[in-house]
C-alpha cells in the first residue's frame, strides 16, 4: 500500500510517500480502507520529535483521525462488519498510521447517514478536546461562555457542544468563520484593538467562563502585549474576574504563571458513538477547508502551519 512515513525528525520536508506492507489487525482491532484522514497541528509536532521516547522507532507514520470502510477484522473485534463506514483514531504503534491507503483502529464508530467521510475524519480530536474542556471548565446551562479562537476546529466544536448543552456563547473569530458561527447561535466579534470591550458589550456585563482555544499565545487585544507571557489569558481573566473561570487548551506555560485552568487531554475516544449521534443530528460538525491527496502532504503542511487554513485540512483517497 501507499503510506506517508518519516525516517528522521524535522520539518514536514522529511515526510515521504512510499510503498509499504499492508498492516494486519491484531486482537480487538479493525483495518479500514482509508478514505479521509484529518490533519492536526500535533502531526507536525510528532514529525519534529514530540513523543520520540513513547512512540515506536523510526520509520513512523502520521495522521490520527481517519474515516473509511472496514476491510478486515482482528480476533475479538465485535459490533462491526466488513463494509461498514467508520471513523475514529488510527493506531500509532506501528510504522504507519492514518495517512495511508489502509489504517488500523482500536476505537471507532459508524459514520451516520448524511455525514461524508471528510466530515467524519474532521471530528475525533476536536470533539474529544472540546468535550473535555467544557467538562473541566465546569460550564453550566444558562451561563455565558466566551470561546476565544472559535474559528479553530476545537473552538468550533466547543461552540456547538456548548450551545447544545444550553450554554449561551460569545465567540471571537476572524472574518472567515464569523458568519458560520453566528448562524449556529453564537454572538461573534473579531480580533484586534478594543476586543475585550466588544466582548463585554456582547455579554452585557461579565462573562461567566472563558475557554481559550486559540493557538498558543493568541491575543484578543493589542493592549495585552504588555504581558507577552500571558498571551490573551490576562484579558480573559479580566472578563471573567477569576482565573479559575478561564481554561486554555494550548497555552499551558501562561496558565501555570497566571493560575488559569488547563485541560489535560486524555484521548480515550470512549465517546465516539455519542459524537457520531451528534454529528448525525447536525449538532456537531467541524468545517472542512480543503482536501489534499497523499502526495500533496507538503502543500497541506504549509497551509496548516500558517494558521490560516480556515478550517480542517483533510487527506483523501
Amino acid at each position: 500500500m501507499k503510506a506517508l512515513q518519516f525516517d528522521r525528525f524535522g520539518s514536514p520536508d522529511v515526510i515521504v510517500l512510499r510503498d509499504v506492507p499492508k498492516p494486519e489487525p491484531g486482537p480487538g482491532r479493525i483495518r479500514i480502507a482509508m478514505r479521509a484522514c484529518g490533519l492536526t497541528p500535533a502531526d507536525w509536532a510528532v514529525v519534529d520529535g514530540l513523543l520520540a521516547d513513547q512512540l515506536p522507532r523510526l520509520p513512523r507514520g502520521l495522521g490520527v483521525e481517519v474515516a473509511g470502510t472496514v476491510d478486515a477484522l482482528g480476533e475479538g473485534a465485535i459490533g462491526v462488519e466488513i463494509g461498514d463506514r467508520v471513523f475514529g483514531p488510527a493506531t500509532f504503534d506501528g510504522p504507519t498510521a492514518g495517512a495511508a491507503e489502509y489504517a488500523l483502529m482500536s476505537a471507532w464508530a459508524r459514520i451516520p447517514e448524511g455525514v461524508t467521510v471528510e466530515q467524519a475524519a474532521a471530528l475525533p480530536v476536536a470533539a474529544e478536546t472540546a468535550w473535555h474542556a467544557l467538562d473541566d471548565l465546569g460550564v453550566r446551562p444558562g451561563e455565558l461562555l466566551l470561546v476565544h479562537g472559535a474559528g479553530t476546529t476545537v473552538g468550533e466544536a466547543a461552540v456547538r457542544l456548548a450551545l447544545h448543552r444550553g450554554v449561551r456563547v460569545v465567540a471571537t473569530a476572524g472574518p472567515t468563520r464569523a458568519a458560520a458561527l453566528e448562524e449556529i447561535g453564537a454572538h461573534v466579534t473579531g480580533y484586534g484593538d478594543g476586543m475585550a470591550e466588544r466582548v463585554a458589550a456582547l455579554a452585557g456585563g461579565r462573562v461567566d467562563r472563558a475557554l481559550d482555544t486559540a493557538p498558543t499565545g493568541g491575543r484578543i487585544d493589542r493592549a495585552d502585549q504588555a504581558s507577552p507571557a500571558g498571551g490573551s489569558l490576562p484579558a480573559l481573566i479580566g472578563l471573567t474576574g477569576d482565573p479559575d473561570r478561564v481554561l486554555t487548551v494550548s497555552d499551558f506555560a501562561a496558565a501555570a504563571e497566571l493560575g488559569t485552568r488547563i485541560t489535560q487531554i486524555d484521548l480515550r475516544y470512549d465517546r465516539m458513538d455519542e459524537f457520531a449521534r451528534l454529528a448525525g443530528e447536525g449538532v456537531l460538525a467541524v468545517s472542512v477547508a480543503r482536501t489534499y491527496t497523499l502526495d500533496q502532504i507538503k502543500e497541506a503542511a504549509e497551509l496548516s502551519q500558517s494558521r490560516r487554513s480556515g478550517g480542517k485540512l483533510i487527506l483523501v483517497l
